[in-house]
């Protein structure tokens, strides 16, 4: 039987560097550039359909950045598809980087990803000796031109102490060689949250409905409390039945120059 990982309190820490989220004042910037709420309930019930690219950000404000956690490994493995078959319902995740001091996008920026499965496991860490030496649901991708990063992905499940999330960093500086990121440095490290009118929905899924580890909801999560409105995704669906894929959205904004 495979365990869930337990949260680990260093996760509870409060992240003590900021980075920046860009407020994008109704315009957008490449196709997975969304405007956000001004509140936070807004952001907790985040939808609709992205807009044409209008230009750099009205303004660019700060938010907080989040801890890393405990599962962080230091792969740096160059991909779009991360799924290596896990199953769940299909995610595919766009982010946007957009420097602080332009509110343009960054190109060549590495968004570095990672995130548990349907029934709460990381890759490459030992729950209940079930996954060493994997890696399922890790990755990265440099963003284009437009500042976009794109991975093909599942949706999140959860483990005790949590609300469902996905871990995220930005590198700036390095190179790719041999499909793996190299050098350079840190310049974000966050988490991205769901709208809890989807996690209810995926919860009900199979796999999802196969965890037996309570749900923890965004608003309860003592870590989304600390700034984590900011990087709710915005999540569309493309028909009526969600089991069939879901896309979801955010925009971050950065201090390339920035270091840990």
């Amino acid at each position: 039987m495979t365990d869930t990982p337990h949260h680990d309190p260093a996760e509870q820490a409060g992240a003590t560097r900021r980075s920046v989220i860009a407020t994008l004042g109704g315009a957008t910037l490449g196709v997975a550039a969304l405007g956000f709420a001004a509140s936070q309930a807004a952001a907790e019930d985040r939808g609709g359909t992205p807009r044409a690219a209008a230009g750099p950000a009205a303004a660019c404000v700060l938010t907080p950045e989040q801890t890393e956690g405990p599962y962080y490994l230091d792969l740096e493995t160059v991909r779009k598809n991360i799924t290596e078959g896990k199953a769940g319902v299909p995610l595919t995740l766009r982010v946007t980087v957009v420097d602080i001091a332009t509110c343009f996008p960054l190109p060549n920026t590495a968004v570095d990803i990672w995130h548990c499965d349907a029934l709460g496991v990381y890759s490459g860490y030992v729950a209940g000796g079930s996954t060493p030496d994997t890696t399922f649901l890790r990755g990265v991708q440099l963003t284009d031109s437009t500042g976009v990063a794109e991975f093909t992905t599942v949706y999140p499940g959860w483990y005790v102490g949590r609300a469902l999330h996905i871990h995220v960093k930005t590198h700036a500086g390095g190179t790719v060689s041999n499909g793996t990121y190299h050098g350079g440095h840190v310049s974000h490290t966050g988490q991205l949250y769901f709208p809890e009118t989807y996690n209810t929905k995926i919860a009900a899924l199979t796999p999802y409905r196969n965890n037996t580890a309570g749900r923890t909801l965004n608003a309860r999560d003592g870590i989304y409390r600390n700034g984590g409105s900011s990087t709710v995704l915005t999540v569309t669906q493309a028909g009526s039945d969600v089991g069939k894929g879901v896309t979801g959205a955010v925009v971050l904004g950065v201090d390339p120059a920035a270091t840990p």
